[in-house]
């Protein structure tokens, strides 16, 4: 009886495996001083891109910076700078630019999506990151040029979006080296942390 039941276990064990066996997508929280927000994360669409981001969170490297750049009808961006305002260095080397692939799989610049913010160069991209707060098409990737590349998505923000949203709204000004788009009212990144996947 007992082996028959182990039998058994096994046998729907190994169906689950092969039903929905993929592990789930990594998720991560930014625990910011206007709330928290949770993002999920497509290996499977930026799998360079992912990695890089993870790296960094696990690095640390997000805690105590600031959302330094906010502009309304379009995203908020954050990552590289402290309180205030020096810049965190990069630990890792540029990611190569995965627009191409992430728009392919479905990941556009819309409202509620994660990119990495880079330079003119596509492929500079390191810890720098934006939320969307619009359907910010001049940003996908068009063609493999330099004009044409676009900002590689990798993610989604699955709970927050209302945080985003107020951070978003808030007044801004000059601040530390920019003369516009800080928020007035600092919104700090007081940890990232991986919440579940890898």
């Amino acid at each position: 009886m007992f082996r028959r039941i182990a039998v058994m276990f096994a046998a729907l064990s190994s169906l689950g495996l092969a039903l929905g066996g993929q592990a789930a997508n990594p998720q991560v929280e930014l625990d910011t001083t206007a709330g928290k927000i949770r993002i999920e994360l497509y290996p499977d669409a930026a799998p360079k891109t992912v990695e890089n981001f993870l790296a960094y969170v696990k690095a640390k490297q997000f805690d105590g910076t600031q959302f330094h750049r906010v502009i309304p009808g379009f995203m908020i961006q954050g990552g590289g700078f402290t309180a205030d305002f020096q810049q965190k260095p990069a630990s890792r080397p540029p990611v190569q630019n995965e627009a191409e692939s992430s728009s392919k799989a479905g990941l556009l610049n819309a409202p509620g999506t994660v990119a990495m913010a880079r330079t003119g160069d596509p492929h500079s991209a390191t810890a720098h990151f934006f939320i969307n707060v619009a359907d910010n098409k001049f940003l996908n990737f068009r063609e493999p040029t330099v004009q044409g590349y676009g900002y590689t998505v990798f993610a989604k923000v699955v709970s927050g979006m209302d945080v985003v949203q107020k951070i978003a709204g808030m007044p801004t000004g000059a601040g530390g080296p920019f003369p516009k788009d800080v928020p007035q009212t600092p919104v700090l990144i007081k940890s990232a942390s991986v919440v579940s996947g890898s």
